[in-house]
C-alpha cells in the first residue's frame, strides 16, 4: 500500500510539474463555462436597427422610442427613402429596419389601424426570427396600450414581416461562410503548424539548414502544397453548397475567390507562426487546437451572433481573423454585394497576414538550438 500511495504521489507532482496538463485540467474547462455561459445565449439585446419614418408625427415618435427603450434594440439610424434601406442591410449597419407607412398617427386615429413593416436581414436565420418575434411583441403591447380599456380584440397597429436575401429563413446560409472560414483554419492553420516542428522532430531539419534556401524560401515551399490544397477545398465546398444545398453566389464569383485566396494565405501564415515558436508537435498541435479551433466555433460569428457578446468577448473576437471572413463570404454569397462593402474586413486579413508572416521569417531559426 505504501508503495502504491507513494506512486500516486509521483503521478500527482508529475501533472503539477507539467504546466500544459493543468491547463488541460482546469484552464480548458473554465474557459468553456465561461464563454458559453456569457456566450451563448438565445436571447438578443442592443440590435442595431434603422427606421424610415415616412409619417413623422407623435404616434410614429412614441413607437420608435418603445423600440429603443426596450433594451432589445437600439436606433442607428433615420433613413429618408426607400433606396436606403438596401444599402444599410448590406453595410451591416443595421440587422432590420422599421418602416412607418404614410400618415401613420393619422389612420390610426382615424381608421383604427395603421401598417408597420419589419426588414430583416435574413443571412442570418436565427438573428432575423428573434429580431421579428421580439418587434412584433412590442407592436403587442403597444396596442395593449394603446387601447384604454385593455381590449386585445382589435389590432391596431398591423406589422408585415419580410426578409431580405434569405427570404426562407434557410439555416445553411448561416453554415456554409461559417464551415468555410472553419475547414480552412482547421487545414491551413493546424497542418502548416507541424510542419517545422516535424522537421525538428524527426532531424531532417539539418538537411534544410545546409541547403543554400533562405528562410523564406524554406516557409514558401512548405505553404505553397498547402494553399493548392486548401484551395481546391474552397471550390469543392461552394460547389457543394450549390448542388447539394442550392445556395447560390449572388456577387462576384472572382471576388469570392480572391479573398477565399487572401484567407488561406493569412490562415497559413498564421500556422507557420505557431510552428516556429513551438518546440514540438504537440505544443503545436495544442496551441492551434486551443487557440483557434474553439474561437472559431464561439466568438467568430460563426453560430452565435457577436451582438450578444459581453465587451470583452466583443474584443476577443476582433483579433479572431474568421470574424471577419464570415462576413466577407456572407456579404458576397448572400447578400450580392462589391468589394466597397467589404474593404475594411480586407485590409484587416492584408495586415494579419504581413504580420505574421514577418513574424514567421524573424522567428526561424537560422541554426539548431
Amino acid at each position: 500500500m505504501k508503495r502504491f500511495i507513494g506512486f500516486v504521489k509521483k503521478e500527482f507532482l508529475h501533472i503539477f510539474r507539467d504546466f500544459r496538463t493543468l491547463i488541460i485540467l482546469f484552464g480548458i474547462p473554465t474557459a468553456q463555462i465561461l464563454i458559453f455561459g456569457f456566450v451563448v445565449s438565445t436571447e438578443i439585446t442592443d440590435v442595431d436597427i434603422a427606421f424610415l419614418d415616412l409619417s413623422k408625427d407623435e404616434v410614429t415618435q412614441n413607437l420608435t422610442d418603445k423600440f429603443c427603450s426596450s433594451g432589445f434594440f437600439r436606433g442607428v439610424d433615420n433613413l429618408h427613402s426607400y433606396n436606403d434601406i438596401d444599402d444599410i442591410l448590406k453595410s451591416g449597419r443595421a440587422k432590420a429596419v422599421v418602416i412607418f407607412s404614410e400618415n401613420f398617427g393619422r389612420d390610426l386615429m382615424s381608421q383604427g389601424k395603421a401598417s408597420i413593416s419589419i426588414i430583416a436581414d435574413g443571412s442570418e436565420p436565427n438573428t432575423a426570427t428573434f429580431i421579428t418575434n421580439y418587434a412584433s411583441a412590442i407592436i403587442s403591447d403597444f396596442n395593449k396600450d394603446f387601447i384604454k380599456d385593455g381590449s386585445e380584440s382589435r389590432l391596431l397597429v398591423q406589422s408585415e414581416v419580410s426578409m431580405f436575401y434569405n427570404p426562407e429563413l434557410k439555416g445553411h446560409f448561416m453554415f456554409v461562410p461559417g464551415v468555410i472560414a472553419y475547414i480552412l483554419i482547421l487545414i491551413c492553420a493546424l497542418m502548416t503548424s507541424i510542419t517545422i516542428t516535424r522537421e525538428k522532430e524527426f532531424g531532417t531539419m539539418e538537411v534544410l539548414l545546409v541547403s543554400p534556401l533562405k528562410p523564406i524560401q524554406i516557409i514558401i515551399g512548405k505553404v505553397v502544397p498547402y494553399f493548392i490544397l486548401s484551395f481546391i477545398n474552397v471550390i469543392l465546398i461552394l460547389s457543394l453548397s450549390w448542388l447539394v444545398f442550392g445556395l447560390p453566389v449572388k456577387g462576384s464569383m472572382l471576388l469570392l475567390l480572391a479573398e477565399s485566396m487572401l484567407y488561406i494565405l493569412m490562415s497559413l501564415s498564421l500556422g507557420i507562426f505557431i510552428s516556429t515558436v513551438s518546440k514540438n508537435m504537440q505544443q503545436a498541435i495544442f496551441i492551434s487546437l486551443v487557440g483557434l479551433l474553439l474561437p472559431t466555433i464561439l466568438l467568430s460569428g460563426f453560430i452565435f451572433p457577436i451582438e450578444n457578446m459581453p465587451k470583452v468577448y466583443d474584443i476577443v473576437s476582433s483579433v479572431l481573423p474568421p470574424r471577419y471572413f464570415i462576413t466577407i463570404v456572407k456579404s458576397i454569397m448572400i447578400k450580392g454585394t462589391g468589394f466597397l462593402y467589404i474593404w475594411k474586413e480586407t485590409l484587416i486579413l492584408i495586415l494579419m497576414t504581413i504580420v505574421f508572416i514577418g513574424l514567421s521569417v524573424k522567428k526561424f531559426k537560422i541554426r539548431l538550438e
